[in-house]
């Protein structure tokens, strides 16, 4: 697949303070944080995703003479700019946490730094790409959790918010859990698997439903799935989805893989069909339930021990229906002038929008006995965790203390671009899925639970926590 031309998907300010920037000689090395502040659906933690989009935008990132002339088309920025566009290229530093990390609140994903112009036009695609797929990955990854161990493949192509909405939402989908997809270009693209046998169009094209059955049936003996709703579940769909098994696979030594519910009640359903599947000696036959599932649907099929194999879920899935926003936000944190970091910070009455200043570092503690982690605590840049004791405290109520010990420490982020040069290898799809395996394995299942999870601890080290109470004093003193 071409990479698409994505360089104008910019917000139109980013072009105009870019312009106004170097007019006035203020192109000086920014640093700039990309971090949501909640999680999705009140989730007790968030999976990101979308990286390796990032590093095909920036390996192909130009601006072409269409581009420019569009730009000067609209007479307000200068010539000096326009040119500057014609020769961009990408010269700065990047630091990401890789796809597939279980992430929290407040954490920079990723940091950028870069000449301000060149960090500042940046803005829009790495927003959108880590906020789409952090979202995606996320839902996927409640539904896959709900489902208990059952496979969930992703379905839900036709209802997705456009054609890349369809082609990446499915990549994220696969890195929250699901096991294949229904859209063939993801299949194509990034090498996993296709999933889907038949809709209810084929069934109704023939003259009967036996006959559509068979005559899929001997065109797919070795992948035999049907679909079993279109008239009547149980008196005619698994009847004669048995005697076609009957006829047309058990002949040849083939056994059927599974028959499809696309409505009704699906836990009585499920529990019909399992008994009719058994009686006529096809216990290995799965059965397959969609029908705009999510997580909470799922979650109570199984409560009401419904027979259900597989899980096909769509369009809650692919746009993440019930909080179809990640929310994260691209923040300037520091000014770098000859060599100094000059930390920034933006100030608002919403104590959440409050940011945290200066160039930082996310370390992620784990417990030495069980390698479950315990806390994250952003720190400047600079900083050295120790392995001995730390003491971590609540940053809006820092008389909540805890020491830890008995742990080891890691740094989140990782190096992706220096000095304009890509230093990363991206791991395939299939690695990325089962490291956020991993990841999951490392934390307490209180924080993975559906509803009400455990929060967990992001605090901010103490020399952070001072630099930010000091830029708040020193603001609000300024401004009496």
């Amino acid at each position: 697949m071409n990479q698409e031309k994505l360089e104008l998907i910019t917000d139109f300010y980013e072009f105009t303070m870019s312009n106004g920037y170097l007019l006035k000689n203020m192109n000086d090395i920014a640093y700039f944080d990309i971090f949501f502040r909640n999680v999705p659906d009140n989730g007790g933690y968030a999976i990101v995703a979308g990286l390796e989009q990032i590093i095909e935008f920036i390996e192909n990132l130009k601006f072409d003479e269409d581009d420019i002339e569009f730009l000067k088309s609209k007479k307000i920025f200068s010539e000096q700019f326009l040119n500057y566009l014609k020769d961009f290229k990408f010269s700065g530093d990047i630091w990401a946490i890789p796809e597939g990390t279980v992430v929290f609140p407040g954490e920079p994903l990723v940091t950028i730094k870069a000449p301000m112009i060149e960090a500042q036009l940046l803005e829009t695609v790495l927003l959108l790409m880590i906020n789409h797929q952090s979202l995606i990955a996320t839902k996927t990854n409640r539904i896959v959790k709900e489902a208990g161990g059952r496979p969930v493949m992703e379905f839900g192509a036709r209802r997705a918010h456009g054609t890349s909405a369809a082609i990446y939402g499915a990549r994220a989908a696969i890195i929250g859990g699901a096991v294949g997809t229904a859209c063939t270009l993801t299949a194509k693209k990034f090498n996993i698997p296709a999933s889907g046998t038949m809709a209810h169009s084929w069934v109704q094209s023939f003259d009967s439903e036996y006959e559509a059955f068979k005559t899929y049936a001997e065109i797919y003996p070795n992948g035999c799935t049907l679909l079993v709703d279109t008239y009547n579940t149980l008196e005619s769909g698994v009847p004669n989805a048995i005697k076609v098994f009957d006829e047309v696979l058990k002949p040849q030594g083939i056994r059927p893989v599974a028959v499809r519910l696309d409505s009704g009640d699906l836990a009585y359903l499920s529990k019909k069909v399992r008994i009719m599947l058994d009686k006529a000696g096809y216990e290995d036959c799965k059965i397959c339930v969609t029908n705009s599932l999510d997580e909470y649907l799922i979650s109570s099929l199984i409560k009401q021990g419904a027979k259900v194999d597989l899980f096909g879920v769509g369009e809650n899935l692919i746009t993440a229906k019930s909080d179809a926003v990640f929310g994260g936000v691209y923040k300037l944190a520091a000014i770098e002038k000859d060599g100094k970091i000059i930390p920034k910070i933006k100030i608002s009455e919403n104590v959440d929008k409050i940011t945290n200043p200066s160039f930082k570092k996310v370390y992620r503690f784990y417990s030495k006995n069980t390698n479950y982690a315990l806390a994250d605590v952003v720190a400047l840049a600079d900083e050295e965790i120790k392995e001995n004791e730390y003491e971590i405290f609540d940053p809006q109520a820092p008389w909540k203390k805890k020491t830890l010990s008995n742990y080891y420490v890691k740094p989140l982020a990782e190096k992706i671009y220096n000095g304009g040069k890509l230093v990363y290898k991206s791991p395939t799809l299939s690695e990325i899925a089962e490291y956020k395996k991993a990841q999951l394995d490392t934390v307490w299942d209180e924080i993975k639970r559906l509803e009400n999870p455990q929060k967990y601890y992001v605090d901010l080290s103490k020399k952070l926590w001072e630099l930010k109470n000091e830029m708040l004093k020193n603001n609000k003193n300024s401004s009496m």
